[in-house]
């Protein structure tokens, strides 16, 4: 029985000594869960990325295509405007109404007065003019005096053609005559620019790369004009593969890397189309690079940067629903986990507990049946006993004075223990029966008043007043009366033996709420701490150095068969409560 009372775990399933996992698992299978709420909420804003970038570059792309197919119709309208016109001049006639022309002309207008407005400050010279040619893909520049002489150039001219006897050293000799005559013979158009006091001339021809270039850039600036401005474009740039600039709106943009291949593969046509996130002007910009198609074929690259700032708000807000829908999926699953814990281990408790009242109540009942035999194989023996003894005081007394007296002391040792061996047989059964009970409507106060009128003599000898506060209601209860009467004279009867001297012991009733009662059993006793009122209803526990000390746990099992509990509040030196709840007679 020690081994058994020492070690309550040998009583619990196998189960229950193992670590409790079910949290653990669901755990787990929570953090999984939100793990992949978080994951496909991170790929769907991908996806919303990837479309708003798609919707961007679908936009930039329309953009350069209008812009494109509008250069496309300007450039075809000056292809013909030069096949009708006169080859040895480029200078459009008054009547001259074709846009795409005016605007070369003003281009090519404007480049001559920015090479006058050098002449002016004397800071001409021909260097500056082959710079500026190179810069600008002009075959000739060239500064006339007022008799036509060449002042500055940025190319001699040498001859056109090798079977031309007439060698032309520069244009200073007869220059108009020498340009018109190449711009008949090598398609090479120039226009010349008088200045309005008469102190010379500004000559500008191109060549044919230089005429494409031109007619590109101007057929490009025209278009982009047209177009107009977009909503979310911040930049639009157009350049040939040296980037030299067809057309611009907006801001210049950052230039590309050098060597940037996918730059490269758009210029060579293998790649369709590159979209950059970048920080411009403290923007969020969406960079749109594609090749520019004229005359179907790659002339150079289009550039064309977009606001991305409504898309990133869009993701911003996409992106905070997420995660705060992953948040509270999170803090929800925690909640699961802790409460699924909490209940599980309260519910296991629950378990353990009932293990331990079986423990008990298989030892109680182990005890019944040991109680059952004690009974049957010594109440027999110990009566013979008490027969002899009795007979023997009786029948045999020493006629010696002395040894009568040690005689009927020795016999009344046997009679006394006897006595208590026959009170301990009746602990036992008295424990065994507890349990059956016979409930019956009865008066409370009426069995209480009997109590108290049993052992009121007894506690007076002790110096012990028994007071009591209850009215005239009866307070009926369904009792087994003998049992409960058993049970509460054992808690005034415990009152009692915990007051030494003089004291007192209150009785009384108070109602708990309607269905129940309550019986308060107040002394003024020694007290007990709170490991003794945690095992003073144990059958194994006692401090009486005679007997079992089963009163209490007695009073108790008949108390729990009755379907009350006993509450127990007690401090050392001021005395102990044990309050007493019963449920009341059900009403018809």
């Amino acid at each position: 029985m020690n081994s058994v009372r020492n070690d309550s775990r040998l009583f619990r399933p196998a189960k229950f000594n193992r670590p409790f996992l079910q949290p653990l698992a669901l755990g787990i299978v929570g953090a999984v869960f939100v793990g992949l709420i978080l994951f496909m909420g991170i790929m769907d804003l991908r996806r919303i990325d990837r479309t708003l970038v798609g919707v961007l570059e679908n936009r930039g792309l329309d953009i350069i295509g209008i812009i494109q197919r509008l250069a496309q119709e300007n450039i075809h309208t000056l292809v013909q405007a030069h096949q009708q016109g006169v080859r040895s001049t480029f200078a459009p006639r008054p009547s001259a109404n074709s846009s795409p022309q005016k605007l070369l002309v003003t281009a090519l207008t404007e480049l001559g007065r920015e090479v006058d407005n050098k002449w002016k400050s004397d800071d001409l010279s021909a260097g500056y003019l082959k710079k500026f040619a190179a810069e600008n893909s002009l075959w000739l520049v060239a500064v006339l005096n007022e008799r036509g002489e060449a002042v500055f150039q940025n190319r001699s001219l040498k001859p056109i053609d090798d079977a031309d006897n007439s060698s032309v050293a520069d244009i200073g000799r007869g220059p108009f005559d020498f340009l018109t005559r190449i711009s008949t013979q090598k398609g090479i158009p120039f226009i010349a620019l008088r200045r309005q006091d008469g102190s010379g001339t500004i000559v500008i021809a191109l060549d044919p790369d230089g005429s494409r270039y031109w007619a590109t850039k101007v057929s490009i600036e025209s278009a982009m004009s047209e177009m107009g401005g977009g909503k979310h474009l911040v930049y639009l740039v157009m350049m040939d593969e040296r980037e030299m600039i067809f057309g611009s709106a907006g801001e210049m943009p950052p230039k590309f890397a050098k060597n940037d291949v996918q730059i490269a593969q758009v210029l060579a046509g293998t790649r369709s189309v590159v979209s950059r996130k970048i920080d411009f002007q403290g923007k969020s910009i969406l960079d749109v690079t594609t090749s520019l198609y004229l005359n179907n074929k790659i002339v150079g690259i289009a550039r064309v940067g977009l606001d991305r700032s409504s898309a990133d708000k869009i993701l911003t807000e996409n992106r905070n629903s997420i995660f705060m829908f992953t948040f509270f999926v999170a803090l929800t699953a925690l909640l699961s986990v802790w409460l699924l814990y909490h209940d599980q281990n309260r519910h296991l408790a629950g378990i353990v507990e009932m293990e331990r009242q079986l423990e008990k109540a298989e030892r109680l009942s182990a005890l019944g049946s040991l109680a059952a035999g004690v009974a049957h194989e010594i109440r027999n023996p110990l009566n013979a006993i008490s027969m002899a003894s009795q007979r023997l005081k009786r029948e045999f007394n020493p006629v010696d004075q002395g040894k009568n007296e040690e005689f009927n002391a020795l016999t009344g040792v046997i009679r006394d223990e006897i006595r208590r061996l026959n009170n301990i047989i009746e602990e036992f059964l008295t424990f065994s029966r507890s349990r059956k009970l016979d409930l019956r409507d009865y008066p409370l106060t009426d069995m209480l008043q009997k109590i108290v009128n049993l052992i009121r003599e007894e506690a007076a000898s002790q110096g012990i007043t028994i007071q009591t506060q209850w009215g005239n209601t009866p307070y009926i209860i369904p009792m087994d009366m003998d049992k409960l009467q058993q049970a509460l004279f054992n808690l005034i009867k415990n009152a009692m033996e915990s007051i030494s001297g003089e004291g007192s012991i209150t009785l009384s009733i108070e109602n708990s709420d309607k269905d129940r009662l309550g019986i308060k059993i107040t002394d003024t006793g020694c007290g007990m701490s709170s490991d003794e009122i945690e095992r003073i209803f144990s059958p194994e526990y006692t401090t009486k150095e005679k007997g079992l000390g089963l009163g209490l746990s007695l009073a108790h099992e008949i108390i729990r068969g009755h379907g009350g509990d006993i509450q127990v509040t007690s401090r050392q030196g001021s005395g102990t409560t044990f309050k007493v709840t019963l449920p009341r007679a059900k009403s018809n």
